[in-house]
């Protein structure tokens, strides 16, 4: 049980969702299950490949197979309730399925930040030391840079949970916002909000901060390197590596960083809603394409895998 601040009177909260116009609620519902569907269907079907596919166990598809785990996660999270508010139109949330849904989609999110920088430091192994490679990213790095992932993600969540759930809601119980999310959150509450902005802020901005510099600094060698070699065709392979991987970067910690790390007086609720349905469901679907799909290894597994069925 999540502890509450004066708020046993709340049991439930009313989201809002995106549109209340009963004609868009068919073609949104159909919209968003295709698009959860997709997000299953690569995600799910990328962990599948990259198990059953022995060409495929090493360090930057382990990292690849944990990726699609937390973008299932936190797609999971969000989409199937957003899906049945417009089948059905309830859009009813109990305060304690409220709490887990906030819960497990900023594991899942943080989880996925930090195995961006896992994947960042894997790419610096490989291009700038690869001689020392097989020894440097070892199996026990990855299993310890995984698990380090899940842990920071779900103490993560865990902090910022208790420090929402914690705070008062006798305003209202109708959260403007689609899903349970912290600024929408935060707005509903009669409690004193400034502690736990700063704490968002403060955690948050660590968090990315982190991980963002592992990534930075990890691609200021790698691209050092690159520009140091002497065949054209390594380098435009490297760099159109680089920069499909660095475009989802940005796109992720670009549309998170909107978010959450401006102030509650800057937000304007309409836009973050725009912006959380590209972060938390858009960008799921996405990512196995970005990181995975385009790839000729992955494309020769997928070929192999239909040829057996």
């Amino acid at each position: 049980m999540i502890p509450k601040e004066n708020s046993t009177e709340l049991t439930e909260f009313i989201l809002v969702g995106l549109t209340n116009d009963p004609e868009l609620q068919i073609p949104l519902f159909i919209t968003f299950f295709l698009i959860y569907l997709i997000t299953l269907v690569e995600n799910l079907g990328m962990i599948l490949l990259i198990l059953m596919d022995s060409r495929l166990h090493t360090p930057m598809y382990f990292f690849l197979s944990n990726l699609s785990l937390a973008d299932f996660g936190y797609s999971s999270a969000v989409t199937p309730k957003v899906m049945a508010e417009f089948l059905t139109g309830d859009k009813i949330v109990s305060y304690n399925a409220c709490a887990t849904q906030f819960f497990f989609f900023v594991a899942f999110i943080t989880v996925e930040s930090f195995l961006l920088a896992a994947m960042a430091y894997d790419r610096y192994a490989a291009v700038c030391k690869p001689l020392h490679y097989t020894i440097t990213v070892t199996t026990n790095v990855c299993v310890l840079l995984a698990i380090g992932s899940y842990v920071c993600g779900f103490l993560n969540a865990s902090i910022h949970t208790g420090n929402i759930f914690r705070l008062s809601f006798c305003r209202s119980n109708v959260i403007d916002h689609f899903f349970c999310d912290a600024p929408p959150l935060l707005a509903l509450s009669c409690s004193d909000r400034y502690i736990s902005e700063i704490v968002i802020f403060l955690v948050v901005g660590f968090n990315d901060l982190f991980s963002l510099l592992v990534i930075l600094i990890s691609y200021l060698f790698v691209f050092t390197t690159i520009l140091r070699m002497r065949s054209p065709e390594g380098r435009q392979k490297a760099f159109s590596t680089c920069t499909s991987h660095l475009t989802a970067v940005s796109i992720f910690y670009g549309t998170g960083t909107f978010m959450y790390l401006q102030p509650s007086s800057s937000h304007s609720l309409g836009t973050d809603k725009m912006a959380s349905v590209f972060y938390a469901i858009v960008i799921p679907m996405l990512n196995p394409l970005v990181y995975s799909l385009r790839n000729k290894e992955v494309k020769t597994a997928f070929r192999k895998a239909v040829g057996k069925v």
